[in-house]
């Protein structure tokens, strides 16, 4: 979908030849003397319209207006979350009409905020997947004109960094929808490899070869019952010198989950293919990276495979060894993506990294603990967490943070190893996140647990491509505002 974003007026607008013109008034619409103006203030004193968030009239043919149909669609007080829930009832209506093209206009300039919750809001509802169907169903709604009345720098800023969000989250979408036979390791390498063809970037693909010789003890020992080879890529972002210390995101990748030896149940388990939800992420990072180009240097590293239950596959009580040099008691194989990420998390000791954030769609604790609305995150600085809490609610990809208290480790214990890759059932995100904290304590690290947030199931099924706002917006923040090492370790949120 091509965005563009113009300075428009209402008078202006109206003689724009477009399939559908779409105002969108807050409580502090002011009438002028134009068509439009006239309409919506005729309307709103027939009580016919408001300006409440949602609220919307639908008019053909008007006199003086160049497109057929005009929407005239309330914003209440234009906060972020009455636009997306106005845009996305906007949609619907867009959809049905099979719009080609359209021109959405504010009657007030929006600050950035709203511009980019609108702009969100729109791409996220008219998303179509196709990779796979035997006649690929495309988007109809194929060229937007934003229109404003003061096309100012702050939202030239916000725009350009929302189109190549869009862009970002939707390739973190592709990946994430396609079935495992068509997003398997050597597919992601493949497509990290694409990614790395843009000025600034670079990509290593590392084999089974090569991770042994690293020492990936833990890594392996998830892909051995897998007929699927795995892959180690290290996707490299320069923007800024080499003196400057990178941000290192850490992906989880596991392409498809049955569970192992400790094999899931067979309902939903389709949904496994969106396992690897962090992988996609990173992918869809990069991706905005690419266009970009902010003065930063990030490092994503995905380890990738998948967890199959074949006759060489880990059994519950064996002990591998993680890189780290750490030995670990596998308890449950189906808590596979935690022994996956030590490694990675390691491995990015080398990059002697700013901070170092890992994304997974790790525990179903998670979902029980926030839903689907929050993503679960941790973090050993505080600043570090305020950062990514801020990132969160201007890009509309939330989290929450939780704690990190170091008594929660205890349920780790293993008589037969240094630590369990499991505790018991209570507290189950933060166990996880306990026995990640781990192998990340030579750096600032912050773990978003996206189980909940990663996919949506029922009728909607399909990835969200959360949480690559989140993360784009926290990356964006740090050119200008780089992040201060908090002295204040984390305990409880």
């Amino acid at each position: 979908m091509n965005f563009e974003l113009k300075t428009l007026s209402l008078a202006a607008a109206a003689k724009l030849s477009t399939d559908t013109l779409i105002v969108l008034i807050s409580n502090q619409f002011k009438a002028g003397k134009d068509p439009l103006s006239v309409l919506i203030d005729k309307a709103i004193k027939a009580k016919d319209l408001t300006c409440k968030a949602g609220q919307s009239l639908n008019v053909y043919a008007l006199s003086g207006v160049s497109a057929p149909k005009v929407i005239i669609l309330g914003l209440g007080d234009a906060q972020a979350v009455d636009v997306k829930a106005a845009i996305s009832s906007a949609a619907t209506a867009l959809k049905s009409a099979n719009t080609t093209k359209a021109v959405i206009l504010f009657a007030e300039t929006p600050s950035a905020q709203t511009l980019k919750a609108a702009m969100l809001a729109l791409a996220d509802a008219t998303y179509v997947y196709s990779t796979t169907k035997s006649k690929p169903v495309t988007r109809r709604l194929a060229q937007v004109h934003w229109g404003v009345a003061d096309a100012n720098i702050a939202l030239k800023h916000s725009f350009s960094s929302t189109v190549a969000m869009v862009q970002g989250i939707e390739f973190a979408k592709e990946w994430a929808n396609r079935p495992a036979n068509h997003a398997t390791p050597t597919m992601l390498g493949k497509a990290a490899q694409a990614l790395a063809k843009t000025s600034g970037m670079s990509c290593e693909v590392l084999g089974p070869k090569e991770v042994a010789k690293l020492g990936m003890g833990s890594f392996m020992s998830v892909a051995k019952g897998s007929a699927e080879p795995l892959r180690f890529i290290v996707l490299k972002y320069q923007g800024a010198p080499k003196s400057v210390a990178p941000t290192v995101l850490v992906g989880k990748g596991i392409t498809f989950d049955t569970g192992g030896i400790s094999i899931k149940p067979a309902p939903e388990m389709d949904e496994m293919k969106f396992d690897m939800g962090g992988a996609a992420s990173v992918l869809g990072v990069f991706k905005s990276l690419s266009l970009l180009k902010p003065a930063l240097n990030v490092i994503g590293l995905i380890p990738a495979c998948e967890n199959m239950p074949d006759g060489l596959a880990v059994k519950p009580g064996d002990v591998v060894t993680s890189m780290s040099g750490q030995t670990i008691e596998i308890l449950n194989t189906d808590a596979e993506g935690r022994l996956i990420l030590c490694d990675a998390l390691t491995y990015a000791e080398r990059f002697k990294p700013k901070v170092v954030i890992d994304i997974a769609t790790l525990t179903g604790a998670c979902v029980i603990a926030l839903g689907a609305l929050r993503s679960g995150m941790f973090a050993t600085e505080d600043s570090l967490a305020e950062a990514l809490q801020h990132a969160g609610q201007e890009a509309m990809d939330l989290c929450w943070r939780l704690p990190l208290d170091d008594d929660y480790a205890d349920a780790l214990k293993s008589n037969f190893a240094d630590v369990a890759n499991v505790g018991g059932r209570a507290g189950g995100a933060i166990t996880a996140a306990k026995f990640l904290h781990r192998f990340a304590q030579k750096y600032p690290w912050a773990h978003l647990d996206i189980a909940g947030t990663a996919w949506k199931g029922g009728a909607a099924k399909g990835g969200t491509g959360r949480p690559v706002g989140l993360l784009l917006q926290y990356l964006l923040s740090q050119q200008s505002s780089p992040q201060t090492k908090s002295r204040s370790k984390a305990g409880a949120a």
